[in-house]
């Protein structure tokens, strides 16, 4: 799966989103609107990740779908 995907189906995959990032709440999700750049700096503003470590965890998300 890739990221395009994800930002076609957004509604679809927010309650995954927020099962996988605990912290990020239905108003960070509806911000987010599916776009990888912003899904980024709401993991990093929430919990304080480096880029690097927030694209990991991105990618791992993805992986697992």
């Amino acid at each position: 799966m890739n990221w395009d995907q994800i930002e076609g189906k957004w509604n679809d995959f927010e309650g995954r989103v927020r099962q996988s990032f605990g912290k990020l709440t239905d108003d960070d999700t509806a911000q987010i609107e599916g776009k990888r750049q912003r899904l980024a700096g709401k993991l990093q503003e929430r919990y304080g990740w480096a880029k690097e470590k927030v694209d990991e965890k991105i990618d791992a998300f993805l992986n697992a779908l």
